[in-house]
């Protein structure tokens, strides 16, 4: 389960929550809130969500300068030691998973690249041949 930090004003008590009802606990950050609203909670998390367009609706344009972020996050997880999954929702598509991927990430959010898609199943081999998975 999956809280916004930006809604979450008691954040790690949330998070414990999550984990006493039998879910894994993650984080998602907005495009502009900055990864140091989770750095003193890291041991906490499962699971660091990188939005990489501003939530709202499907179908957005993927923000560029949300790769960087991700390459941070990812730095900053490996640091701590975490074993948190690093996942990325927004914009996500052929055309640009592959440097999300590079920069660190290890779970994606591809909901409108793959349900526009006339056949499904072929976006998601293509999405995952772009990180270096053959299926």
């Amino acid at each position: 389960m999956t809280i916004h930090a930006e809604v979450a004003p008691h954040l790690h008590r949330q998070l414990n929550r999550i984990r006493e009802v039998g879910c894994r606990a993650g984080v998602a950050l907005n495009p502009a809130t900055p990864l140091n609203d989770v750095c003193e909670i890291l041991p906490e998390i499962d699971l660091v969500l990188i939005m990489s367009v501003n939530p709202g609706f499907g179908g957005q344009e993927f923000i560029p300068y949300s790769v960087d972020k991700i390459r941070r996050a990812r730095l900053m997880l490996d640091e701590e030691g975490s074993g948190a999954a690093l996942e990325v929702d927004g914009g996500i598509n052929r055309d640009t998973i592959a440097s999300v991927w590079q920069a660190g990430a290890d779970t994606f959010v591809a909901g409108n690249a793959i349900f526009s898609a006339p056949d499904p199943k072929a976006e998601i081999r293509a999405l995952r041949s772009r990180c270096g998975v053959t299926v």
